[in-house]
């Protein structure tokens, strides 16, 4: 009765039973990935009293959006370069983003390269959309840097694109300018498209400005963002695909990926009107999570100070740290040990797909106090 594409294993894994296990029982958080539930300060009577525009009654179908909104998102891109509006297709999150991307892009089992580690939902958007994955290596070297060589090897006459994820997730590493000019060139040679994920481009831990792809006009290139992180809004679903390139290419992008939209009009009018002071909210929220992040990145230095058996990666920009840990069981069976015996749910590194055991992902947006004392019991445990 059902497809193949969604045979999917349903039953819980253990590091989900282990969670459910622990139901009512008080754990510290530092997987916490949620904006709205991490004690920052909303300006709630701006975001409400935007969602009041009477013009929010009348249906306008615009299939890339309204233009007062697209305009909006040009506007955010005015520092990294000029942003046509009319190259901005909107859509409700960048999940939809991808499946639209795919879709331009792709035949049913047509390949996409990703990185790997990274972000675990590639796979389930990628099934959804009879894509088939080929990761390549990210490989670390005081920060991570991509293995370019063995990303080219991976391509293949089914290869439609690459995908970019930039700062990445976990890892917090940003693509760097030669990275970015040998991607370029490769992707140029083998007739690829760019797919480039920057929800987290904001979030430099030094405080810089990093470039954005969003008008990178060397190749096709699609990039992807949205408020759900730029202004730490999740729950109002805003996003878009940017689409760039040579001209001739990008003007047939834009035409199908018009209708594609169209096909769906999934985005609704009152959140397309807010737009501009959604976005905006990024000026107070923003230094509020970097605020955040650093502090808690400096609480993990000063305690991992004290011990020797575990270490962090460098990480330059996102919300996430990556602790190396000693191997003495699989991570999942860490992460597992670690909730059970000090009540501090943490992801083991296979979530995000590391090539091997020894890692643990946290979460930097944990409020100080819980993140301080969920790293104590951590490293006491790691140090029996």
């Amino acid at each position: 009765m059902f497809s193949r594409r969604t045979d999917w294993k349903l039953t819980p894994n253990r590091f989900t039973q282990a969670q459910q296990e622990a139901h009512g029982r008080e754990v510290l958080d530092l997987t916490l990935s949620n904006p709205t539930r991490a004690g920052f300060d909303y300006d709630q009577q701006a975001i409400l009293r935007a969602f009041s525009n009477p013009a929010a009654l009348d249906y306008d179908p615009q299939p890339k959006g309204l233009p007062i909104a697209r305009q909006a998102v040009a506007e955010y891109y005015r520092h990294r370069g000029k942003v046509n509006p009319e190259s901005l297709v909107l859509t409700t999150s960048t999940s939809e983003g991808y499946s639209f991307v795919f879709r331009l892009l792709c035949n049913p089992e047509d390949e996409v390269l990703v990185p790997k580690p990274s972000y675990p939902l590639f796979e389930f958007l990628a099934d959804l959309q009879d894509v088939k994955l080929v990761p390549y290596p990210l490989l670390y070297d005081h920060g991570c840097q991509i293995d370019l060589a063995t990303l080219e090897k991976a391509v293949t006459p089914r290869t439609r694109a690459v995908v970019l994820v930039h700062p990445n997730n976990p890892t917090g590493s940003y693509v760097t300018k030669d990275e970015r000019a040998a991607l370029n060139r490769i992707c140029r040679e083998h007739n690829l498209a760019i797919i480039v994920d920057e929800v987290f481009l904001d979030y430099a831990q030094d405080g810089r400005l990093p470039a954005s792809f969003a008008s990178n006009a060397e190749v096709l290139t699609f990039t992807l963002s949205g408020i759900s992180k730029i202004s730490a809004l999740p729950q109002l679903k805003l996003a878009w695909i940017a689409a760039s390139g040579p001209a001739d290419q990008l003007q047939l992008a834009l035409s199908r990926l018009e209708i594609i939209a169209d096909t769906f009009l999934s985005l609704n009018a009152p959140v397309q009107l807010a737009a501009s002071t959604l976005i905006d909210q990024r000026h107070s929220l923003q230094p509020q999570l970097l605020d955040r992040v650093r502090a808690n990145l400096a609480e993990l230095d000063r305690q991992l100070a004290q011990q020797k058996a575990c270490q962090r990666l460098a990480v330059e920009g996102g919300w996430y740290a990556i602790l190396r840990v000693p191997v003495t069981q699989s991570d999942e069976d860490l992460a597992i040990e670690i909730l059970r015996k000090a009540s501090v749910l943490v992801h083991p590194g296979h979530f995000y797909d590391f090539p091997r055991d020894g890692y643990l992902v946290l979460s930097l947006i944990t409020p100080l106090s819980q993140f301080q004392e969920g790293i104590d019991r951590l490293l006491r445990l790691l140090a029996v």
